[in-house]
């Protein structure tokens, strides 16, 4: 019975006589061929018929569908889950997208080149290649070159193999076998990897804490608080006029943001309250004066509340003669510029919030003073 092999092995003495020789092996009508080189020789893929590889192109499907993976979450979290105006811009800005896009991109493109090469094209993780045992794997990892012709199954005319590689150049053949197979992985074997995988994570955590601990200031650790920074009021070589703050142009506003005009609650005394007194209106305004005045102005606005009282702070009484006789839009002011130690609510709540507190104000003063069943329960 013949001895299955896995190839007959021919050495060159250089990459010239190695690539002279694969045009004559294949002209014998021995075509699956494979070469082992210590470094990349020019034109021997295209003389061995071996085709491009695919790793190039898998990486280019697995970039582009990461940076389309990408778009489409900031897209849906951006415009559609949570959409957040962010300075007047569309909520699909694709622009802001672009360095998330790159990012991912290059991740699913890294992970594909490495996992492909090792996976796909070597075949990990079988660590047995029949070549790793032969005689010639010393010498090829050094400065000699070696041919294969790799049959399928048994190599019945090994003599003929032969005669055509010596015949082409080879300085030495060798007939290559195929290793018995090596046995599964063990239960106690994988148990035993993944414990010293266990145990190196555990140590590199604790060494890596306890430096820190150690010394904390050693680089490249960095911390914000010594990060460079330039103060509002200090000088600046940056800028044309020396300065570190930049002030915004003349007459420009933010947009979306204009400046409320009105300077004391007197000029605001005009304005009008556009919200009809609707239940779901009081609603609103409950919500915003139970979060914002309550804790102050207490639960019927009378100025009364444990916390206040606790410090002696005497807030104002919504339902004093004062307040009940100003108009809505004085009330409206006040919530806009805040008073005394009131702060200002105008970042804090939308202009229909601020006009349905003024409504539930007035339904408190009342339903205190004229007993009235107005307030929303």
């Amino acid at each position: 019975m013949t001895e299955r092999a896995f190839a007959v092995l021919g050495m060159f003495d250089s990459a010239r006589a190695l690539l002279d020789a694969v045009p004559a092996i294949r002209a014998r009508g021995f075509t699956r061929l494979e070469a082992y080189t210590p470094y990349p020789v020019h034109g021997l893929d295209t003389a061995l018929g071996q085709r491009r590889s695919p790793l190039g192109g898998m990486v280019l499907v697995a970039g582009l569908l990461g940076a389309a993976a990408a778009l489409g979450f900031q897209w849906w979290t951006s415009a559609v889950d949570y959409p957040i105006p962010t300075g007047g811009k569309a909520l699909f800005s694709w622009q802001a997208f672009v360095p998330i896009m790159f990012e991912v991109m290059v991740l699913f493109a890294t992970f594909t080149a490495g996992l492909g090469m090792l996976l796909l094209m070597n075949r990990l993780p079988f660590f047995g290649h029949p070549v790793l045992s032969s005689k010639a794997i010393a010498a090829t990892t050094r400065d000699r070159f070696a041919l294969a012709v790799e049959p399928d199954g048994s190599l019945p005319d090994r003599d003929a193999v032969r005669e055509a590689l010596m015949e082409a150049g080879a300085s030495s053949v060798e007939v290559v076998a195929i290793p018995s197979a090596s046995p599964p992985l063990s239960p106690r074997l994988a148990l035993r990897v993944l414990l010293a995988i266990a145990a190196s994570c555990l140590a590199a955590g604790y060494a890596t804490y306890w430096a820190v601990k150690l010394f904390p200031v050693l680089p490249p650790m960095s911390h914000m608080q010594e990060q460079p920074r330039i103060g509002a009021q200090k000088a600046s070589g940056f800028f044309r006029d020396g300065l570190a703050m930049r002030i915004p142009p003349s007459g420009t506003v933010a947009r979306g943001a204009m400046p409320y005009p009105f300077e004391d609650p007197q000029e605001a005394g005009g304005l009008v309250n556009t919200l009809p007194r609707t239940e779901e209106v009081l609603r609103k305004g409950r919500e915003a004066y139970n979060s914002r005045c309550t804790v102050c102005h207490g639960a019927l606005g009378d100025g009364v509340h444990t916390l206040t009282a606790a410090y002696g702070a005497r807030p104002a009484d919504l339902h004093s003669q004062a307040l009940r006789d100003a108009p809505d839009g004085a009330i409206y002011h006040v919530i806009m510029v805040g008073k005394n130690a009131m702060p200002s609510y105008m970042a804090d709540l939308t202009e229909n919030e601020r006009w349905a507190t003024v409504h539930y104000m007035r339904v408190l003063q009342r339903a205190l003073n004229a007993k009235d069943e107005d307030i929303p329960k």
